[in-house]
């Protein structure tokens, strides 16, 4: 990938996310009920963790579940719930194994539409609509993956000029924007 990502506002990691689409796959299934930095930084920790400087879906999928849950939860953990998230992210990996024989861009490489490669998105463990969309998004916002009807299939997330999620980081001023605009959902959510 000849990006430059800036998701996890931290160089290395954020240098891992930009050359590794495993990397950031991972830290998408990461950002949950932690801040977005601390999702996207955790694939550098667990590649740092696992003596690399990238990840490998067959090495992680096949790690013994107690050692890699050892691996995340080591201070500092990779997650808030890191045994719960060594698991997700050791099932991503086996699924993509499986299914693509470890080869991420495999997902959306031969996708004819958005409307498909979301679809195989929302198939991965640990991914629902929602995240599927956001990753969406991020493809086609700062990756280059755009299959024809890519936005549509990203919903809100895929808007041009949004500020909604990850997908609409690219440094510290939109990272800003895209906090104010989930306090602001968090506001409009409690007053209904």
């Amino acid at each position: 990938m000849d990006v430059s990502l800036r998701l996890a506002q931290q160089p290395d990691a954020d240098a891992l996310l930009s050359r590794s689409p495993l990397a950031a796959l991972v830290g998408m299934l990461l950002d949950q009920q932690v801040p977005m930095e601390w999702a996207f930084n955790g694939p550098w920790t667990i590649a740092q963790r696992m003596g690399d400087d990238d990840l490998d879906a067959h090495r992680i999928a096949a790690q013994d579940p107690e050692a890699f849950a050892e691996l995340l939860a080591a201070k500092p953990a990779v997650h808030r719930y890191p045994a719960s998230m060594a698991g997700r992210v050791q099932k991503l990996c086996q699924y993509l194994v499986e299914h693509y024989d470890g080869d991420v861009t495999a997902l959306w490489r031969d996708a004819d539409s958005g409307r498909e490669l979301l679809k195989r998105l929302n198939d991965l463990p640990g991914f629902g609509k929602q995240k599927a969309q956001i990753f969406l998004a991020l493809l086609g916002k700062q990756l280059g993956v755009t299959p024809d009807g890519w936005r549509e299939a990203a919903g809100g997330y895929g808007e041009e000029g949004a500020h909604r999620s990850v997908a609409d980081i690219t440094g510290p001023e939109s990272l800003q924007q895209v906090r104010a605009y989930k306090q602001e959902m968090k506001r409009a959510a409690k007053k209904s």
